[in-house]
């Protein structure tokens, strides 16, 4: 099982690194995109999926990250120093909206986080004279690497993939550490946690900062990707398009980004492009096939190898019980 594990991500990093040298530009752009908010819903699968916390806020984290990283290239520091500070004040925020959830949980906090996300994306709109309001800012330079320039879409690509994997790996480390185990305890039973000894007003809190750093990274890697941003990327519908992709790849899998975040990137635009009669209908038609997908994997599409599993477990269960029924009737029979 484990060689075919090492062969499938083999062959998943050998087609990260080959297939978009034969791709044009925009699909070029279209895997950057992906893997940009494969790095936001990384963070949001961490609060949602393994602290069990509800977050509609996703986004104001992704547009602070963006904004910050813009302002300071403005001002004139280098891309390296200006996404850190990004990261650091999505996390101090991130502990912020985490105090209303040592109070209110579910639906409730669903709410708390949703009007978060209104506050700061208001904020951006009419605070001019630091966002641009409406206008955003446009010109945002990408970052080099050793003297070598990431203009081309190919070149940011790779940079993007390398940043991303590096998120990846510390997010996988993290998840191993005890850090890692108090996450998932926490989300299981909060009050045998707290009883075994873990902080959960901490975890809580963490959780949510953690989750908002990785979105301040993804919206660094935005803001460079697309050269323009203004608030209208970082609406509420933004944020809950992330959610979607947690719960459709598998929130608490942690592939799950991957999967959710190809499914709310490249498949609409696949739609859009299988047949010139769905090129006006393809949302609706994506619409319907993410509630069919949901209604036939509720837990999400990683979730699908343990489906079969069980399914395969209760049919030889099913077989075991019928052969030792007809075992006893022949034994009955015989005497």
């Amino acid at each position: 099982m484990k060689k075919i594990h090492f062969l499938i991500a083999a062959a998943f990093l050998a087609f990260m690194l080959i297939a978009p040298v034969f791709m044009k530009n925009y699909g070029v752009y279209l895997m950057s995109l992906w893997l940009v908010f494969v790095v936001a819903t990384m963070g949001l699968n961490l609060t949602v999926g393994y602290a069990g916390q509800k977050s509609l806020g996703q986004a104001a984290f992704f547009g602070i990250g963006a904004y910050t990283v813009a302002i300071l290239l403005k001002a004139g520091l280098s891309w390296y120093l200006a996404t850190p500070i990004g990261m650091l004040l999505c996390f101090v925020m991130g502990l912020i909206l985490g105090f209303p959830a040592l109070r209110v949980q579910t639906i409730y906090l669903a709410f708390a986080t949703l009007g978060f996300n209104t506050a700061v994306w208001l904020f951006m709109r009419n605070e001019e004279w630091l966002t641009g309001g409406t206008f955003g800012f446009n010109g945002i330079p990408r970052p080099d690497v050793l003297g070598f320039s990431l203009k081309g879409n190919l070149a940011y690509y790779y940079f993007v993939l390398l940043v991303s994997a590096l998120a990846l790996l510390l997010l996988w480390l993290l998840l191993r550490s005890p850090w890692g185990k108090a996450f998932t305890a926490l989300r299981d039973n909060p009050i045998r946690a707290e009883s075994l000894g873990v902080n959960t007003r901490a975890y809580t809190l963490l959780s949510f900062a953690i989750g908002a750093a990785y979105a301040g990274l993804a919206g660094a890697l935005y803001a460079s990707l697309v050269d323009y941003i203004d608030p209208a990327s970082f609406t509420v519908g933004a944020s809950i398009m992330m959610y979607l992709m947690v719960v459709i790849g598998g929130a608490g899998y942690f592939l799950g980004p991957l999967v959710g975040a190809l499914v709310g990137i490249i498949v609409p635009e696949w739609i859009r492009d299988v047949a010139p009669i769905l090129s006006n209908w393809y949302l609706p038609v994506f619409g319907l096939t993410v509630v069919l997908m949901l209604i036939w994997l509720p837990d999400g599409l990683m979730s699908l190898p343990d489906r079969l599993k069980e399914k395969k477990l209760n049919k030889n269960k099913a077989q075991a019980l019928a052969n030792a029924a007809q075992n006893a009737m022949n034994s009955g029979v015989s005497k």
